[in-house]
């Protein structure tokens, strides 16, 4: 249940100091989050991580049907999910189950979603923000 899911990623993510506060990561810190990165920059497995915060506990049949994929690739993709901790299987009869239990990657995902809107939307105009801050710096050095 996701009441587990939260228990289990408490027990794993105590609560922690704002970012700024914290002292500068280490190498091996650094090493972490860069492999943990790896594994969510692939569209495939945020299509299939999105589906199981959407509608968690999916077997593989019903996660490949959600995002349009073979079985075989969705469970290969998966396989990277558990090793990272990211989604735990759970067996039923001849059916795996699959469900998310890392929150930080459901904050992750959601803060992601929230960049890209921005990036989207936002991007344009501070592009043209950036090339009219140009043109009055250009202005301002020829006076």
């Amino acid at each position: 249940t996701m009441a587990k899911a939260k228990r289990i990623s408490a027990a794993c993510c105590p609560p922690k100091p704002k970012i700024e506060e914290r002292p500068l990561i280490n190498s091996e810190q650094a090493v972490s989050l860069e492999a943990s990165f790896k594994v969510l920059a692939n569209g495939t497995r945020l299509r299939m991580l999105h589906a199981l915060i959407r509608q968690p506990d999916l077997c593989v049949g019903d996660l490949a049907e959600a995002v349009g994929m073979k079985t075989q690739a969705v469970s290969n993709q998966l396989r990277r999910l558990v090793d990272r901790g990211i989604v735990a299987p759970r067996r039923d009869g001849n059916n795996i189950h699959y469900r998310v239990i890392d929150t930080c990657t459901v904050g992750l995902l959601d803060q992601g979603f929230c960049l890209a809107v921005c990036t989207e939307t936002c991007g344009e105009s501070a592009t043209a923000t950036s090339s009219r801050t140009d043109e009055l710096r250009s202005d301002a050095q020829r006076a």
